[in-house]
């Protein structure tokens, strides 16, 4: 530490956020760059099950002590000066303006995420998949990191392991792109396109180098991102299961279609009155629609077809009866 400036940033009034992209969310977040204002690499990163499931100081000294590598290597000249991004500031977002620096708030870094997928949403440019559903979670993958270790693999399963990757594996690529740490790792995964099949994973195994091709899942990109202060995420206070082709089937429901039967409720339901159902419920249809190119779910249909505060109509199978039940979508609401 004794060998790098340490610059905290309380306050993202003035920061360029074309230099310093990265998932809003995060609880925590370390850039490592040089005068020259080259990054060399990031340190952070989080998944749904906790804001610091993949940080500790075991692996934050690994990163400190490849940044001095790194920067050393660079002065060599062994490292091209990379050409800096394009400047954008949070002045530049006009609501964030209007809601947060007229009124001489904090601008906070969850708040420049949010609003400019508010923006997004009211320019038609809002692509949830990417936008919204950031930072895939790479067990997604089976790819399971000793933390303390950084990108070193712990355990592989699933599509990871079959596609050749093992624990012990040093991960030092993510679809061609150099990663030294999860920070890094996880900025490149969230960078693949969302229709993907595949992902090249470069791993250092006894000394040698070997690429490896992940077959990404179907819907890899999913995560749960109700933690997030989102305010374009219809909540709909409702989880469900998928039902079965077989389960479809005996219910005469369409066989390439999202219904699923309600698992929870939440409580919120109530006191919101945002909808009616009970565990056990089997919602079939969304509005008539019961098929989707993307949704396996009811609730995931809603989330990327409808907006914050629409009303939808459910189909719902209830002991055996169908029914129609109005639901209401309601809007994160966060301070700003």
């Amino acid at each position: 530490m004794t060998q790098y400036v340490l610059a905290r940033i309380t306050r993202m009034d003035d920061v360029d956020i074309g230099l310093f992209e990265y998932d809003r969310n995060n609880t925590l977040y370390f850039f490592f760059l040089n005068a020259d204002e080259q990054v060399y690499m990031r340190y952070g990163g989080r998944d749904a099950t906790s804001p610091d499931a993949y940080l500790n100081l075991s692996s934050l000294e690994v990163a400190l002590a490849k940044g001095l590598e790194l920067h050393q290597r660079y002065q060599r000249g062994e490292i091209p000066k990379a050409a800096r991004p394009q400047p954008v500031f949070p002045r530049q977002i006009p609501l964030l303006v209007e809601r947060t620096f007229a009124r001489n708030n904090c601008v906070e870094c969850h708040l420049i995420g949010d609003f400019q997928n508010i923006h997004r949403e009211l320019d038609g440019t809002l692509d949830k998949p990417v936008h919204v559903y950031r930072s895939p979670d790479i067990k997604t993958l089976g790819i399971h990191l000793d933390v303390p270790k950084g990108i070193v693999v712990k355990e592989a399963i699933g599509p990871a392991q079959a596609a050749g990757m093992s624990a012990e594996d040093l991960i030092t690529h993510w679809n061609r792109v150099p990663v030294y740490t999860f920070g890094d790792l996880q900025q490149q995964h969230d960078k693949l396109d969302r229709k993907a099949a595949s992902v090249v994973v470069t791993v250092e195994r006894a000394g040698q180098a070997r690429d490896l091709t992940i077959a990404l899942p179907i819907r890899w990109w999913i995560t749960d991102i109700r933690w997030r202060q989102s305010s374009v995420d219809p909540r709909v206070y409702f989880d469900s299961r998928p039902l079965s082709a077989e389960e479809k089937r005996k219910l005469n429901l369409a066989p390439g279609g999202f219904a699923g039967e309600v698992t929870h409720v939440d409580m919120f339901a109530q006191v919101v009155k945002s909808h009616e159902l009970k565990t056990g419920d089997i919602v079939y249809a969304v509005d008539n629609a019961e098929t989707d190119e993307i949704a396996d779910s009811p609730e995931l249909y809603i989330k990327l077809r409808r907006k914050s505060g629409d009303s939808v109509t459910l189909h719902v199978i209830r002991d055996g009866n169908r029914m129609q039940m109005p639901l209401k979508t309601f809007q994160m609401s966060f301070r700003k």
